[in-house]
């Protein structure tokens, strides 16, 4: 299991995540997407679903046409670990290409 980040920590890292917010017990992460169509947003997921396979690491989230919200968290761990950043700055860069809004 992954160690949980340290409150101390976490505002130093959350300051590298614009978009992303801090649920009210510090346990997650969320981001709210927004692409121009359904296809946009699926092909969105299916690249972070195979990032997410490879990293044995998976995002809690849902679809409605072309929103994505995505909230990480390390169930393991209960709380938010190395890896949730990890997989929120992959998402991050492959949202950068896509000109979906938060």
């Amino acid at each position: 299991m992954t160690a949980r980040i340290d409150s101390a920590q976490l505002p130093g890292l959350l300051s590298q995540l614009p978009g992303w917010s801090l649920d009210s017990k510090a346990s997650s992460i969320s981001r709210h997407l927004e692409f121009a169509d359904f296809n946009e947003a699926f092909a969105f997921m299916a690249r972070v679903a195979l990032a997410a396979e490879r990293r044995d690491h998976h995002p809690d989230w849902s679809n409605s046409y072309n929103v994505v919200d995505v909230t990480l968290t390390s169930h393991d761990a209960k709380g938010l670990t190395m890896k949730d950043i990890e997989l929120a700055r992959f998402i991050d860069r492959t949202v950068s290409g896509t000109g979906a809004s938060a």
